[in-house]
């Protein structure tokens, strides 16, 4: 039956790259519902989620904000690292228009890593999802079918954010496609090791804490200055507002 259900979530994540695929240019539209979707996967999912796995304390504080915070660090580190952000440096010189404008702000040719890196992490993610599939119909059909239907919601959100971080990053559309297969096929994947044991909640705890670090430094840090440097409208921050509400309904009504 989890595997089952995880087939939803492989065509949903299908579906929300394909949007994103076919948006065009109202890309700063698709950026700022982007970022929306993933601050609302963080606060209103993923850390909650997070801290109920792992509720061990360090030092007074929770061991999975520990891990928020090391995945945001992290991040920011390895930006630094290869110079990828220059907005304040250079009031973003280091990106590429004429071709970039019908895509968005393109990264330079080292970022492209970056963008497989932001991706390869929705793809583990997904895979984290069906595990969470899988344990929840181990615990019970109720609790089974409440965590499927939040999953399958929110992978509409993975496929769309899979697609557009890949191409922010200037990647290649056959390479954005490819994540995006890659992550549709993930939860079903997981679901089906789920089969044969299952994560501890504990890691699974710091895992998801990791993620929604890494989550929340890409929307605010990268996506939502991009989503705003070309296009600084009211419409881009509607967007943004939609896509956290929208991620507060869902998993509000699976709750």
């Amino acid at each position: 039956m989890a595997v089952l259900v995880a087939v939803g979530a492989f065509l949903m994540t299908v579906v929300g790259g394909v949007v994103a695929h076919r948006i065009g240019d109202r890309r700063h539209l698709v950026l700022g519902l982007a970022a929306g979707l993933m601050l609302g996967v963080v606060g209103f999912d993923l850390l909650p989620e997070s801290l109920d796995a792992q509720p061990r304390e360090v030092f007074g504080v929770p061991a999975a904000l520990l891990m928020f915070v090391v995945g945001f660090l992290g991040i920011h580190v390895v930006e630094r690292s290869v110079a990828i952000h220059r907005a304040h440096e250079g009031e973003y010189a280091a990106h590429s228009h004429g071709h970039a404008q019908a895509h968005g702000h393109q990264h330079g040719g080292g970022s492209q890593g970056l963008g497989l890196a932001a991706a390869s992490a929705l793809v583990g993610h997904s895979v984290m999802d069906g595990f969470a599939i899988g344990a929840a119909f181990q615990a019970g059909s109720t609790v089974g079918t409440v965590v499927a239907i939040a999953v399958i919601a929110h992978d509409f959100a993975d496929g769309f954010n899979t697609y557009t971080i890949t191409r922010l990053y200037g990647n290649a559309r056959r390479r954005a496609f490819a994540l995006l297969a890659c992550d549709a096929v993930a939860p079903v994947a997981g679901a089906a090791i789920t089969l044969a044991f299952t994560i501890p909640q504990g890691v699974l705890g710091l895992y998801l804490g990791f993620f929604a670090g890494f989550l929340f430094y890409l929307a605010t840090s990268d996506i939502l200055p991009e989503a705003h440097s070309p296009h600084p409208s009211l419409s881009t921050l509607l967007c943004t507002v939609a896509g956290t509400g929208f991620m507060w309904l869902v998993i509000g009504l699976a709750a």
